[in-house]
């Protein structure tokens, strides 16, 4: 299990604890995290997981793949830290992972 810092746009936080080999989409689902509409259930076919990776975390969440990166062109405010939270494994490494999320998913 890893806890994981959702921050809402507005400032809310939601701390959870994630199991093991989710996705980090997954873990805001399961934990009903508002803000995270998740459209395609986690295949990578749109942007509507978009997170902002915090700083500590980039190297432990890996680089995006093509694909993601093709999808992160239909996100709104992408920045360098954008990631699709669907890509994102959860691991031990990932302990104390915080993500913020976007305005709007739309």
């Amino acid at each position: 299990m890893a806890k994981i810092t959702y921050i809402e746009h507005d400032g809310t936080e939601h701390v959870v604890e994630v199991k093991t080999g989710l996705s980090v989409m997954e873990g805001a689902i399961r934990n009903n995290v508002p803000g995270i509409d998740a459209d395609c259930g986690g295949a990578c076919a749109c942007a509507t997981c978009h997170v902002y990776v915090d700083e500590a975390f980039q190297a432990e969440t890996g680089r995006p793949s093509a694909m993601e990166e093709s999808m992160l062109d239909f996100a709104e405010n992408v920045q360098p830290n954008s990631r699709l939270s669907c890509q994102i494994r959860v691991s031990d490494d990932l302990d104390g992972l915080v993500v913020r999320l976007p305005e709007s998913q739309h």
